[in-house]
C-alpha cells in the first residue's frame, strides 16, 4: 500500500507526524509525504522537530495569500504528484484548506482518501471560518473516517457518512506523547533557558487567542479580562505567546502590555509551546487542538470561543466554555484560581480524546481492510 500524506499547516503536520511515523514502521506501507507550505516557517519547525522529510514542498504560501490563491495552487500543485507517485490511498487530516484541496484531488483521480479527525462540527458554517465548510466537505469527499470521539461519529452518521467510519481518538494525544518523550531524552535545559525571565513559583496562565472570528471587540472583551486577572492576583502570571496577526497583536499589546506579571511573548514552536503547557495551572484559549492536548496533561481549560466543535471536552468536564464575555472569563478563571476542589475536578476529569493509540489503531485498520 503506498499512501500519500497531504498537509500544509502546523497542526496538521503536529497531528499527521506519528501517524507517519507509526506507518513508517512497517516495511508493508508505503509512505510518500506532500507539504502544501500552507504555513510556512511553522509548518518547517514541526518537521523538524519530529525528524519527517517531505518528498514534495508545493511552497505555495504567500503574502497577503487568499483562501483563492491557496485552494488554486494546492490543486494545480497535487495533479503531477498524483500522476507520478499514483497512491493507493491519500491522508488528509482535520479542516484546513489543503485538507479540502488534497479530498478534492483524490476525488478527481479516483483515489482512496481517507480522513484524520473527520465528524468534529460546529454546526455553524462560520464558525469558524473557513474550517466548518471545509471539513464537512472532506467528509462527503472521503472513503474512509477516522473519527476520534462518539459524538464525531455521530455527527457524521447524521449527515449520511456510516459507511467505513470508525472511532479511534485523535493523533494530536499521539503527538503530545511522543513529543514530550522527545524533549525528556533532548534534555530540558534548553526550555528551562529559554523560559528563565518566567517565575514558575507562580501560578501559570497560558494564554492562546488568534481566531478571526474574534476580531474586533469580542477580543478586546477577551484582553481586559485578562489584564482584571493579572491586577486581581499578583501570585499568578500570564503568558501569552502572541500570533503575529497585527489584528491580534495590536489589541493585545494596547491592553496588556507593560502589566508586571503578564508576560507578552513570541509565538513558541511546537515543543516549547507542549513544554510550558505542561509546566501551566490552567490554559486560556480559543484553540482547537489545545482543548484536546491540555487535558492529557491534567490543564484545565477555558474556551475563549462562542461555540465549539470539541464539544465531548465540555461534556466530559476537561474544558469551559466561557466565549468572548468580560464576565464569564473573569468568573470562571477566578473561580479556578479560588477553589481547589472545583480546579481539582477538571484537572482529574478524564480525556474524551484518546489514549495515545490512535496512529497504531489506524494502520492496524488499513492494513485490515487491505
Amino acid at each position: 500500500m503506498k499512501h500519500l500524506f497531504i498537509f500544509g499547516t502546523r497542526p496538521e503536520a503536529i497531528k499527521m507526524a506519528p501517524l507517519i511515523k507509526e506507518f513508517q514502521k512497517d516495511d508493508t506501507q508505503k509512505v510518500v509525504v506532500c507539504v502544501t507550505g500552507q504555513h510556512r516557517e511553522m509548518l518547517d519547525q514541526v518537521l523538524s522537530f519530529f525528524d519527517i522529510k517531505p518528498d514534495y514542498d508545493l511552497n505555495l504560501m504567500s503574502d497577503n495569500q487568499t483562501l483563492y490563491d491557496v485552494t488554486a495552487k494546492a490543486l494545480l500543485g497535487l495533479k503531477p504528484i498524483l500522476d507520478k507517485e499514483k497512491p493507493n490511498n491519500i491522508f488528509v487530516q482535520g479542516d484546513t484548506t489543503t485538507a479540502f484541496v488534497g479530498a478534492l484531488a483524490g476525488f478527481y483521480e479516483k483515489i482512496n482518501v481517507s480522513h484524520i479527525e473527520a465528524g468534529l462540527r460546529s454546526h455553524n458554517i462560520y464558525s469558524p471560518f473557513p474550517e466548518e465548510g471545509n471539513r464537512k466537505l472532506v467528509g462527503h469527499l472521503a472513503n474512509i473516517h477516522f473519527a476520534p470521539t462518539k459524538r464525531a461519529v455521530q455527527n457524521l452518521k447524521l449527515e449520511g457518512i456510516t459507511h467505513n467510519v470508525h472511532q479511534v481518538g485523535n493523533t494530536v494525544i499521539d503527538a503530545l506523547l511522543l513529543g514530550l518523550d522527545i524533549i525528556k531524552n533532548r534534555g530540558e535545559a534548553t526550555f528551562e533557558k529559554y523560559f528563565e525571565n518566567i517565575d514558575f513559583s507562580k501560578r501559570i496562565i497560558l494564554i492562546t487567542g488568534h481566531r478571526r472570528e474574534s476580531f474586533g471587540p469580542p477580543f478586546e472583551s477577551m484582553c481586559k479580562a485578562m489584564k482584571e486577572i493579572a491586577l486581581k492576583y499578583s501570585d499568578v502570571q500570564l503568558i501569552y505567546p502572541m500570533h503575529m496577526n497585527p489584528n491580534i497583536r495590536d489589541t493585545v499589546n494596547s491592553i496588556l502590555k507593560g502589566i508586571e506579571n503578564v508576560k507578552l511573548i513570541e509565538p513558541l514552536s511546537y515543543p516549547y509551546l507542549i513544554w510550558l503547557m505542561s509546566k501551566s495551572y490552567f490554559v486560556l484559549t480559543d484553540s482547537g487542538g489545545i482543548q484536546e492536548e491540555a487535558p492529557t496533561l491534567g490543564k484545565p481549560v477555558l474556551v475563549m470561543r462562542e461555540v465549539t466543535e470539541r464539544q465531548e471536552g465540555v461534556e466530559a468536564g476537561t474544558a469551559k466554555l466561557v466565549g468572548s464575555n468580560f464576565d464569564n472569563i473573569v468568573k470562571e478563571c477566578k473561580r479556578l484560581l479560588d477553589n481547589e476542589t472545583y480546579y481539582q475536578s477538571m484537572a482529574n476529569a478524564i480525556n474524551p480524546y484518546g489514549d495515545g493509540t490512535t496512529s497504531l489503531q489506524i494502520l492496524k485498520l488499513m492494513k485490515d481492510n487491505n
